[in-house]
C-alpha cells in the first residue's frame, strides 16, 4: 500500500465516521468503533476491491447495510 492508498482510506474512514455522527448520533468513539470494526472497512482495506477510491456515500450505503443486517448481504 503506498502513501496515496493509505490517505484515501484514512480520508474515507473519517468521512464515515462523521457521518455516522451526523446520521445515527454516535459519539466520535462510537462511530471509529464502528467503521474500524467493520466488515465493510475490511473490504476497503483489500486493494482489490477498489472500495478504497469510491466516494463516501457509496461506501457509507454498504456500511449501512451491514448495521441494519448485520451482514454486507
Amino acid at each position: 500500500m503506498n502513501n496515496q492508498e493509505t490517505f484515501m482510506i484514512e480520508e474515507l474512514a473519517k468521512e464515515l465516521a462523521l457521518r455516522l455522527m451526523e446520521d445515527r448520533g454516535m459519539t466520535m468513539k462510537q462511530a471509529l468503533d464502528t467503521v474500524y470494526n467493520s466488515e465493510t472497512y475490511t473490504k476497503v482495506l483489500d486493494l482489490r476491491t477498489g472500495l478504497y477510491s469510491q466516494s463516501t456515500a457509496y461506501v457509507f450505503s454498504f456500511l449501512e447495510q451491514e448495521i441494519l443486517t448485520g451482514k454486507l448481504g
